[in-house]
């Protein structure tokens, strides 16, 4: 639950701090003095898109510090840990606003961006505002409201995973279904590209290897004039070849190292560089008797360049790459062959998953129909405590198209009310009263709020076109219902602040040119003066006072 706010340079709020506590806690002031600005600061911390209106004029920034204890929310404390943002039973949210435009928001101390704070938010707080009934007139709130009262989760999440997999596989099979068209033509044209280049029994390396050798052949009498010119200097000139003037050194040198043992070193370079001149004598000889000067080898050779070539050029592609293109092509022509294969495995995958999402939408149908019978029955006992005894307030679930598949299931789900005893039921959207259709907002938002697993309420002037014994069974249920969690309810009727456990006094404090809200809680003798105020005006009497004691006294305030 919350259990402490700290706002600085918000809107008219220079600076507040407020501890709250169990139970239901009513905020209370004059019209105008700023009593829902507290929902509003409480909202931006916990991720509402902020505007740099709400930065105190003259002030850098706005500045909202919320702590919650979450000793009574495990899934809270788990989903924290997750994000590596664990805490001791406790959580401290904290949002600046600077008047410069930017947002930064911290949880436990750490920067989050907005949506883990919004991910939180949801977790911790549910706020009621007093325009709640417009979002209730939209289906798809009435099916999320329909669904969370009746704690449809696993089912809804059966639902949306069967969902997922059957529009992936089923738009697999309709692509798929929609190619057999061009399948025999596409069939042919592989085939054909296929056989041209498997006839070829390409080589890796081929075209590399082919053009060395083709340049090898081409130049083989280059080739085989220059190698016998080398052996000639190097080995074989009877004129003197490079050997023989090296022996000839080596002899010399050999004579000479017995007179200086100094040239010895140079004497055995140069009977190594000799060995050396032989054996490359010896691969010169090996090379020359190993050319092929095969003029026909040279034809094919260049006849098989010549086709790799063309069939390159007409498949677009560099010669090297005719390989790989004709290894892809063939991947192609075996996963068209097997398309239908694979069209038929994929059209009994699609009947499965058919057959297992009906099969969960109807089990979430039935649920929801268990479910909207006990909400419509508890919902309409709470509008005839709201002051329309012959009230009647049904859900109606039918399925919408039982072939038209969403992520929710098949049901078109529709509240359905009658404020009159006699008359028909209709769309709560065509309820033609504002006071009525706030008053069943009301009586639903109620209801709806108890099966909720949220520690804490928040309830901002929804009793809102009530009064007299209307407002009090609206203080009633609120103050049962924070018997149970944190109620904090923004209200402008004294019937409702009488039932809560805290009150807090919101009022405006003018000191020269500034204006600024302050938020105090109220002692017994206070909160008598209060509601006093909100019986009887500006003119506080004794007679007032004396309605207000029994007030607090009907709600169990006064011993």
């Amino acid at each position: 639950m919350l259990t402490h706010i700290a706002i600085r340079d918000f809107a008219i709020i220079d600076a507040l701090e407020l501890d709250l506590g169990n139970g239901m806690t009513a905020l209370t002031g004059e019209t105008g003095a700023g009593k829902s600005i507290l929902v509003d600061a409480l909202g931006l911390v916990l991720g509402d898109r902020a505007d740099v209106s709400i930065v105190r004029q003259g002030a850098e920034r706005a500045e909202i510090i919320a702590e919650f204890d979450l000793r009574d929310a495990p899934q809270t404390i788990e989903w924290l840990a997750q994000q590596e943002l664990a805490a001791d039973g406790e959580c401290i949210v904290r949002r600046i606003i600077g008047a410069d435009g930017r947002s930064r928001g911290q949880i436990n101390a750490r920067s989050v961006p907005m949506q883990l704070l919004k991910e939180l938010g949801e977790q911790l707080v549910d706020i009621h505002g007093q325009h709640e009934h417009q979002s209730l007139l939209r289906r798809d709130t009435q099916m999320q409201l329909l669904d969370n009262f009746g704690q449809h989760d696993a089912l809804l999440a059966d639902v949306k995973q069967i969902f997922r997999e059957w529009k992936t596989a089923n738009e697999r099979f309709s692509k798929l279904q929609n190619a057999a068209a061009d399948r025999d033509a596409q069939l042919e044209t592989l085939r054909y590209q296929v056989g041209e280049l498997e006839a070829l029994k390409l080589e890796p390396d081929e075209v590399v290897n082919l053009d060395e050798e083709h340049r090898r052949l081409a130049n083989s009498g280059r080739l085989a004039d220059g190698a016998q010119a080398a052996l000639a200097s190097l080995y074989e000139n009877e004129d003197g070849s490079a050997y023989q003037l090296l022996s000839q050194v080596g002899r010399d040198l050999e004579k000479l190292a017995a007179l200086d043992p100094r040239l010895a070193n140079i004497r055995d370079i140069i009977l190594g560089t000799e060995a050396q001149l032989s054996e490359a004598g010896d691969e010169l000889r090996h090379y020359l008797s190993g050319m092929d000067m095969d003029p026909q080898r040279l034809q094919w050779v260049e006849e098989r360049l010549g086709t790799l070539h063309d069939l390159a050029r007409k498949h677009r592609v560099e010669p090297a790459e005719l390989l790989p293109r004709f290894e892809s092509l063939r991947e192609q022509l075996q996963q068209l062959e097997r398309s239908e294969i694979v069209l038929q495995e994929l059209e009994s995958q699609v009947t499965a998953l058919h057959g297992a999402y009906r099969q969960a939408a109807d089990a979430l149908h039935a649920q929801r129909l268990k479910t909207a019978a006990a909400l419509s029955k508890k919902v309409t006992a709470v509008m005839q405590e709201l002051g329309m005894p012959g009230g009647r307030f049904v859900i109606e679930v039918n399925p919408a198209d039982a072939e038209r598949f969403t992520p929710n299931g098949t049901d078109h789900i529709e509240f359905l009310v009658t404020a009159n005893k006699g008359q028909a039921l209709k769309p709560l959207a065509k309820v033609a009263s504002g006071g009525e259709l706030s008053r069943i907002s009301l009586a639903i938002q109620v209801i709806a709020a108890q099966a909720t697993a949220i520690p804490t309420m928040i309830f901002d002037e929804v009793d809102a076109g009530i009064g007299g014994g209307v407002a009090e069974i609206v203080g009633r249920r609120l103050r049962a219902l924070g018997e149970r969690r944190q109620v904090l309810c923004v209200t402008h009727l004294p019937q409702v602040a009488s039932q809560a456990h805290q009150h807090l006094r919101v009022s405006k404090d003018t000191q020269a040119k500034t204006t600024l809200t302050r938020i105090e809680a109220l002692d017994r003798k206070l909160q008598v003066e209060e509601l006093a105020r909100m019986l009887g005006g500006i003119e506080i009497t004794e007679t007032t006072r004396k309605h207000a004691r029994e007030m607090l006294a009907r709600a169990g305030q006064e011993n």
